[in-house]
């Protein structure tokens, strides 16, 4: 992690992905020659097809993930926000499950405390966050883990699509907290099919195809060469 006063930056140069597993018969190559450089202040929408590789872009860029081939440095605080429910211990109560992702995400404990009765109001689940969180339904233990996970704005943001829960009411609650996010992070990278959001979010785009760039610059010439793309039938857009 860097300094605070260092300028935040991603910097990926040539990258590549390899992947195998159970259900691949070989090694295939996911991503392929990746690259592109974000500075602080830039929103950048990954857009491509499903199964382009835009998951496995921003786990690499998280560090869930490391390159096959070529490098991808990192300066600045992240949040990842998939899989926002890793790390929940169900034996544990939804106060102690803030207080671990935080630790988990970097903070400090006296950060965390600072904090922690306007992330239990946020999650809005009264009594039960005393509770260990198998006792949970799903909708509640999703609302510990947004409350825990968007509770700081991080230097940057990695999303994979926009990220809302729950009921029709705290799904406002979610969308005014991501346009804080969105707002106080230094860099933002958002993969999605929605074009509005992307336009809306986001000044730069990558679009990815078979694992390879296609097209890298201003958001809106981005989606014009992936909706001709769609256009022409050159993959499935769903």
């Amino acid at each position: 992690m860097t300094a605070k006063n260092m300028k935040k930056k991603i910097l990926a140069r040539k990258v590549s992905v390899n992947l195998a597993g159970e259900r691949l018969l070989k090694t295939q190559r996911i991503l392929r020659d990746i690259s592109f450089e974000l500075n602080e202040g830039d929103r950048l929408a990954l857009i491509g097809p499903n199964g382009a590789g835009k998951s496995t872009l921003l786990q690499t860029i998280a560090g869930v993930l490391n390159p096959s081939q070529g490098e991808i440095s990192v300066h600045g605080h992240i949040s990842a926000l998939f899989h926002i429910s890793v790390g929940q211990r169900r034996e544990l109560t939804g106060r102690k499950n803030i207080i671990l992702k935080n630790l988990l995400l970097g903070h400090t404990y006296e950060e965390i405390m600072s904090r922690l009765d306007d992330m239990i109001d946020f999650a809005d689940i009264g009594d039960y966050i005393d509770r260990p969180m198998e006792t949970y339904s799903q909708g509640m233990a999703l609302r510990v883990a947004f409350a825990a996970a968007t509770a700081f704005p991080p230097d940057i943001l990695l999303m994979d699509e926009w990220l809302g829960v729950g009921d029709a009411a705290f799904r406002v609650k979610c969308q005014n907290r991501m346009n804080e996010l969105v707002e106080h992070s230094g860099i933002i990278v958002l993969a999605t099919h929605h074009q509005k959001l992307a336009q809306e979010a986001c000044n730069l785009g990558l679009y990815i195809q078979n694992g390879q760039v296609v097209e890298y610059g201003e958001i809106e010439h981005c989606w014009s060469r992936y909706n001709e793309d769609a256009a022409n039938g050159s993959f499935d857009r769903s």
